[in-house]
């Protein structure tokens, strides 16, 4: 897997915004629980959940909750949690208990460049970086994956003229290895999404 498997990725409605996060071993409605969302309502296809993330982003203050949309479905094994303009999937006081005695791996992206990926496991940070900065790593195994990364298609260099075009698509590439899910844009808008309101963490 790298990052030429994820060109389908650039241009679709989630890329503008989005975090995905996939988590071992759990069924959707305990991903929820671990992320104080209880469960709503049961929607199929991506319009449909990213609709439905969009209407419950907090207003301002004081109208807001201060609760924001997330959709859970079960994949093979795992349970993917997808955010369409959220961080709960980057915040570590969520990860922290979504990760009790299993894996999750996350990543984050948004129109201002912002972006992150974390892969835990059982509470441990493993891997934490900036995939526009990928040679800039944190976590208690930093370099596991050097290799990998290399292989997803990241330039590891920090010089000027390191290549960061496919930066987004190598991070889909790269939590592939990790989890043995490979996204499609069949699988986003086949799925059906249990979805729930969580505190921002």
């Amino acid at each position: 897997m790298n990052a030429q498997d994820y060109l389908w990725f650039e241009g679709t409605t989630l890329s503008v915004a989005y975090c995905l996060t996939l988590v071992e071993g759990i069924d959707p409605v305990e991903a929820l629980r671990r992320v104080d969302a209880g469960p709503t309502e049961q929607l199929t296809g991506l319009d449909a959940f990213i609709d439905f993330a969009h209407k419950s982003f907090p207003l301002p203050y004081p109208r807001s909750d201060g609760r924001y949309g997330i959709g859970a479905t079960q994949l093979d094994g795992w349970t993917m949690l997808l955010e369409a303009n959220g961080t709960l999937g980057i915040s570590m006081p969520v990860l922290l208990p979504l990760s009790e005695g299993t894996r999750v791996v996350s990543h984050f992206s948004n129109i201002d460049a912002e972006d992150w990926f974390y892969w835990l496991e059982d509470g441990d940070l493993r891997l934490r970086f900036e995939p526009l900065f990928p040679y800039h790593r944190e976590g208690s195994d930093p370099d596991a994956l050097v290799d990998v990364m290399a292989q997803a298609g990241f330039d590891l260099r920090s010089g000027e003229d390191r290549d960061y075009s496919l930066h987004t698509e190598a991070t889909f590439a790269l939590a592939e290895h990790l989890t043995g899910i490979r996204i499609t844009q069949e699988l986003l808008d086949s799925s059906t999404y249990l979805c729930g309101r969580a505190p921002s963490g």
